[in-house]
């Protein structure tokens, strides 16, 4: 190829360049105008979890997972 060849070659791509960046504004344009959803449906706030140990009055009547229940022993 020559160096006219290779300059063309590079305008047509930057020409796809700039049209393909130009469709994308406008969708984004108008998906601005539309109302937002989260795309994974978690909500967008965070919720922070604190630090301290849970009460272990919550787990009085439940088994440990995988363990069986506490009364009892592994088969």
């Amino acid at each position: 190829m020559s160096v006219q060849d290779d300059l063309a070659a590079v305008k047509r791509r930057l020409q796809d360049l700039e049209h393909t960046v130009e469709e994308l504004e406008r969708r984004v344009g108008a998906e601005r105008g539309a109302p937002s959803t989260p795309a994974t449906g978690r909500p967008e706030s965070l919720v922070t979890i604190p630090d301290a140990p849970y009460d272990s009055g919550l787990w009085v009547d439940t088994d440990d997972e995988g363990l069986g229940a506490r009364d009892r022993h592994a088969p």
